[in-house]
């Protein structure tokens, strides 16, 4: 499947160069309508059934694991942050002493505090594999140092599927095999890769994938969904609601309490997680995902950023090889000579935006981004390196 430009689903000005949606996705505007449906049946509260506290959830949760190829939707779980999935995640790891948590260099806070509060609770030990210093084959590399840094002592790995920053590949399969051996639990946080890389969890059989919904799933702020594997099947979820419980569906009877939670990760969804907007825009979101593929999608930002990646690399920033990087997100290091301050109001005025990570800025597109938005952005670097 080929895709062309989207940009008319969206709502952006077209003076405005979108390039941070792994910061915040923008609605399409079938998104903005689904929105607004659920601001006005809050407005007609009579027309809200029993059934609407739950079936759209099912819709939800059987999109979700259709994207990352799950069979049984009830090892989805409907939550509100991927802190949140992390959390329920470690309050279900029981550790021993000297048990290593690995994570890989400057994860994302909520994929790092978690497992310093969980290795700080049982005496184990942090280890962080460090991004490599040396630019030549550095994906490769860092995958490598990953895979070595796997031992007897390792009882969780916990990272993306790519780094949240720069964009690396980390290679999940081979991790999951090493993983395998020395019976340690593998834990994804597919927060910047779901939606916009395939996946399959039936090929990596992580013990738990955490997303937000609010960057490549289109969601609102305030929505993310996870996949918990067998591990967690009878595990303690954060809070006890009641829609989690058998039965809970009928409501004159939701005082005859029930033992038991409904299978598998239901348990774990937040409470009051039917909320009427977020789950409408959420279904809205992954609806239009599917029909594009991640796959169409990676490989149509593959197309509009080849150009501007030569030109970059041509003017002396550092871009990872193409082989050890997603194309919808990596990041550029930046010539030393260039003025960070001065490119950063040369972006502001063009109305491009982006994302700054000291020397280093992080580009993410998507479908309504074009060769041109990128050809926009070099030569405003270009100008920048020539003024210097």
């Amino acid at each position: 499947m080929s895709l062309t430009n989207q940009s008319h689903l969206f709502s952006l000005p077209k003076e405005i160069t979108y390039l941070n949606i792994a910061s915040q996705s923008p609605s399409f505007k079938a998104i903005e309508e689904a929105g607004l449906a659920g601001v006005l049946e809050k407005s007609h509260p009579y027309k809200i059934t029993t059934d609407s506290y739950f079936e759209p959830v099912i819709t939800l949760k059987k999109l979700f694991a259709k994207l990352i190829n799950v069979d049984d939707y009830n090892r989805i779980a409907n939550i509100p942050s991927a802190s949140y999935g992390l959390a329920t995640v470690a309050n279900n790891i029981h550790l021993n002493k000297g048990d290593e948590i690995l994570l890989v260099d400057s994860q994302f806070p909520s994929n790092y505090y978690v497992w310093e509060k969980l290795a700080k609770k049982f005496d184990a030990k942090l280890t962080i594999v460090a991004m490599p210093e040396t630019y030549e084959n550095r994906g490769k590399n860092w995958n490598k140092a990953i895979l070595d840094s796997i031992s007897e002592k390792t009882a969780v790995v916990a990272l993306g599927n790519i780094h949240w920053a720069n964009g690396t590949l980390f290679d999940l399969k081979s991790i999951r095999n090493k993983t395998n051996s020395v019976d340690a639990l593998l834990i994804i946080d597919g927060s910047q890769s779901i939606g916009a890389l395939p996946f399959s969890v039936k090929e990596i059989q992580p013990d738990a994938l955490i997303c937000a919904g609010y960057k490549w799933l289109f969601g609102p702020y305030g929505c993310a969904l996870a996949y918990f594997g067998s591990y967690f099947d009878d595990g303690k979820p954060l809070e006890e609601n009641w829609s989690n419980r058998l039965n809970s569906h009928k409501m004159a009877d939701l005082t005859n309490y029930e033992n038991s939670y409904k299978p598998l990760a239901n348990r774990y969804s937040v409470g009051e997680h039917a909320s009427f907007i977020h789950v409408k825009m959420q279904i809205a979101g992954l609806q239009q995902v599917l029909e594009w593929t991640p796959k169409a999608i990676q490989n149509y930002c593959k197309k509009i950023t080849n150009e501007a990646v030569i030109t970059l690399k041509g003017i002396g920033c550092f871009v990872e090889d193409e082989a050890y990087r997603s194309h919808h997100l990596f990041g550029v290091e930046l010539p030393k000579e260039l003025n960070v301050n001065e490119l950063k109001a040369k972006l502001k005025e063009e109305n491009i935006y982006i994302s700054f990570r000291g020397n280093y800025i992080r580009l993410s597109c998507h479908l309504y981004n074009s060769k041109a938005d990128f050809k926009k952005l070099t030569n405003c670097i270009l100008a920048c390196l020539q003024n210097g």
